[in-house]
């Protein structure tokens, strides 16, 4: 779900205030990145809290191909106008969120931390990946974490990223109230249909044991809006990890 000086305990333990997973790992220096010798490849070696990167055997993302039709419950989303606080973490652009807004699965409250964007998106569907993703990362009383991700397609511009993207500090780690309400359910599609699996996070730790709800129908952004994340980060998606024997659900 981190530019915040706790930010290294909160990636060591999802278990702690994830409404930073996800996101930067400032009291590492941004030690990981997503090519290079600090690429994910690497990144089991980086730290010794990374170890699950590669030793893991329920790693996100994956590709979304063979799924089991399920009786899945119904995703209630609890999304308030609001005005939450955005920054450019060094990995990524990232929407932080108080209290008051999230979701209840299966009778379970999971309270909206943060989302953030990957480019390309970092699931995929039957091998094929999406412009952008957005991931919505929510944490319950006991802290188990649900992360909703909402995958765009190219189309007609969006209004909601058009609101961000026109307020991205320029300055990383640089935290700044957005100057204007806005509702985050408009960034949900009308179909709200999802799969189902049990993955982790896309980067460092790769903490596991989060449920993962991806929403099967794509919303449109321009791509002139996907060209302006890219000047900022061409790609910062984690490759496709190894299903290892887990059944992805499908809602009916």
């Amino acid at each position: 779900m981190k530019p915040l000086s706790i930010v290294g305990a909160l990636l060591c333990a999802a278990a702690l205030l994830p409404s930073h997973a996800f996101a930067a790992d400032k009291g590492q220096g941004h030690s990981w990145a997503y090519e290079g010798k600090q690429g994910p490849k690497h990144w089991s070696e980086l730290n010794d809290d990374y170890k699950t990167c590669k030793l893991g055997h329920h790693q996100s993302p994956i590709d979304i191909r063979k799924t089991s039709k399920a009786e899945l419950p119904k995703i209630e989303f609890d999304y308030k106008p609001a005005t939450p606080r955005i920054l450019d973490n060094g990995h990524t652009v990232q929407v932080n969120f108080g209290a008051g807004s999230g979701i209840t699965l299966d009778g379970k409250r999971y309270e909206l931390l943060q989302f953030h964007f990957h480019n390309p998106s970092e699931e995929s569907i039957n091998g094929k990946r999406y412009g952008m993703v957005a991931h919505l990362v929510h944490k319950s009383a006991d802290n188990k974490l649900a992360v909703v991700a909402v995958l765009f397609k190219n189309g007609k511009e969006n209004p909601l990223i058009k609101t961000l993207w026109s307020q991205i500090p320029s300055e990383k780690n640089k935290e700044v109230e957005l100057t204007s309400d806005f509702d985050l359910k408009s960034l949900l599609p009308e179909q709200q249909g999802y799969y189902n699996f049990a993955g982790s996070l896309t980067t460092p730790p790769c903490s596991e044991e989060v449920n993962w709800l991806v929403l099967k129908q794509p919303v449109e952004i321009s791509s002139q809006q996907l060209t302006q994340f890219s000047k900022i980060y061409p790609h910062n998606a984690r490759p496709l990890q190894a299903l290892n024997g887990r059944v992805v659900k499908e809602s009916m």
